[in-house]
């Protein structure tokens, strides 16, 4: 069937991305995070020469403690390797009535059993998309888009902004023993209970998957540097389409390719993580865990 797209919504949508709005954006998420303040093992006489101390503090340059990087002649030492695009290579295939929808969950749910007979338990990449505000005071849409990816052949994108969330669908979300995979995957959940009243339950966080394999509870991973860190692949994520109306039918191709990428990048990135051993603590650590658990 062949679609034709609003194009006077779609164009009014992309008039909010101008060329210094994008400027803006890009630059807010280039900003580094303020360095933690420095710490003292010292007692100071008062407050006020205490905040003197953290501002004119002093630490060897690194670079007088260990000798300096080589870079290659053809390299400048900012330079940032690039990694290919990660592209879902396999079928999309997108619904959004209700019917439609439903049937694409059943189908889903045939390939669950029969993977959950091959391998026991079965994993499934997991995201969603929703329509963000840019005004103060309203709030951003509902969760309209679902992608569920289960293997690197198949990626199930449901607009459900116009299907809703049917009974097969609520099924395959609501089984326990069904593992959907994801970064921040719990807020995801929240917003779908929140917009559909549908739980999604059996999550699994990479984050905190990958903080586990490198024995770190601190370090929040976005979805972008797991799969450059664990794929060697580099995440396309254009705010034209990460910020656009994923309320409007039909989605583009442009927007399809990016639920299914996202939703494949997670399943992958799992595959990856899954395989690797857990960190292994050091026993000093072990004994302070231990101390401090008393």
């Amino acid at each position: 069937m062949e679609f034709k797209e609003n194009n006077s919504f779609s164009l009014d949508w992309d008039d909010r991305f101008t060329e210094d709005v994008i400027r803006l954006m890009d630059a807010i998420e280039a900003t580094p995070p303020p360095p933690p303040p420095s710490s003292s093992s010292k007692k100071r006489k008062s407050a006020v020469h205490h905040q003197d101390n953290l501002k004119t503090g002093r630490q060897l340059p690194h670079s007088i403690l260990s000798p300096p990087p080589s870079f290659p002649s053809s390299f400048a030492p900012n330079t940032r390797l690039r990694y290919p695009p990660l592209r879902f290579g396999g079928h999309i295939l997108y619904s959004f009535t209700e019917d439609e929808v439903e049937n694409a969950a059943m189908e889903l749910l045939k390939i669950v059993e029969i993977k959950k007979k091959e391998m026991g338990q079965v994993v499934l990449g997991f995201d969603i998309e929703w329509r963000p505000s840019f005004q103060k005071g309203i709030l951003p849409g509902k969760a309209a888009v679902m992608q569920i990816c289960c293997d690197s052949q198949y990626c199930y994108v449901m607009h459900i902004f116009h299907s809703g969330i049917p009974q097969s669908l609520q099924v395959l979300l609501e089984d326990s023993e069904i593992v959907k995979v994801g970064v921040a995957i719990d807020g995801d959940a929240v917003k779908v209970f929140s917009d559909y009243k549908v739980s999604v339950n059996a999550l699994e966080d990479l984050s905190d998957l990958a903080n586990q394999k490198f024995d770190s509870d601190c370090r929040h991973w976005s979805l972008a540097a797991l799969t450059e860190e664990f794929i060697c692949k580099e995440l396309p994520k254009p705010k034209k389409i990460r910020l656009g109306n994923w309320e409007l039918y039909p989605l583009s191709n442009a927007q399809l390719q990016y639920a299914a990428t996202d939703a494949f990048a997670s399943w992958q990135i799992y595959q990856v993580l899954k395989s690797l051993p857990d960190a292994v603590k050091d026993p000093a650590d072990k004994q302070s865990e231990t101390i401090l658990s008393q």
